[in-house]
């Protein structure tokens, strides 16, 4: 058996990398306080884990080991795992060190729920189609737009943080996002925030609202669905 680097690595797994990449420095500006920059690069972090398996489909990759999907999910820890989790330790000691113990236990929640869901998407992945439990991404996705729409209060960040945690773990299925109008009205509202494009009614951010109430209504439907 080949064990060369070149010989497992291809161009969707540099793709991967830069969402690792994006999570790393999320972390980075977490503990930095710079927690709006910090949200961005998990929004990037999304952006590059969205894009990672058309390129591999693109670029015909044949992945026998399983190094691609190894790769991704180590990846996705950290960027939707760790980083969503330091970002919510950090904001708390900062601005509210009284709630230090109850971040601290909810960002536990959050990683080992994290790594329980992508482990046991990685066996029954060949086997199942779609999602069982809620995509690891939008755990990110909801504390980073949360964060950015201007609505941000810790103890719903905190209450929300867990529910999502449960329900990557849960056995609901979760259908793929295929609203063609929603998607591309959020994928706009994503390029919106990732430029920082300022688009506000009052102080409340437009573009990232929508995305954070698609994400609320995609995790609560789906869980509470019979």
């Amino acid at each position: 058996m080949n064990t060369k680097i070149q010989d497992f690595i291809a161009i969707s797994d540099f793709v991967s990398l830069m969402n690792l990449c994006c999570g790393i420095l999320s972390v980075i500006l977490s503990i930095n306080h710079n927690f709006y920059m910090a949200a961005i690069f998990m929004i990037l972090s999304l952006l590059f884990d969205s894009v990672d398996g058309w390129v591999a489909r693109k670029t015909n990759r044949i992945d026998v080991y399983e190094f691609g999907k190894n790769i991704d999910s180590l990846s996705d820890i950290v960027s939707f795992g760790v980083a969503p989790a330091v970002f919510l330790y950090s904001h708390t000691l900062m601005n509210s060190p009284f709630l230090e113990i109850p971040t601290i236990i909810v960002s536990l929640i959050i990683v080992i729920c994290g790594v329980l869901r992508l482990t046991r998407y990685n066996v029954i992945s060949n086997e199942v189609e779609g999602f069982i439990g809620f995509p690891i991404p939008g755990v990110a996705l909801i504390i980073a737009t949360f964060y950015l729409s201007g609505l941000f209060n810790i103890y719903l960040a905190l209450i929300l943080a867990t529910i999502v945690s449960l329900a990557m773990i849960c056995n609901k299925p979760y259908e793929k996002f295929n609203n063609l109008y929603l998607l591309i009205l959020n994928c706009l509202c994503i390029i919106l925030i990732i430029l920082q494009i300022p688009l506000k009614i009052g102080f409340v951010n437009v573009p990232a609202s929508i995305v954070l109430l698609t994400s609320l209504a995609y995790l609560f439907i789906n869980l509470l669905n019979d």
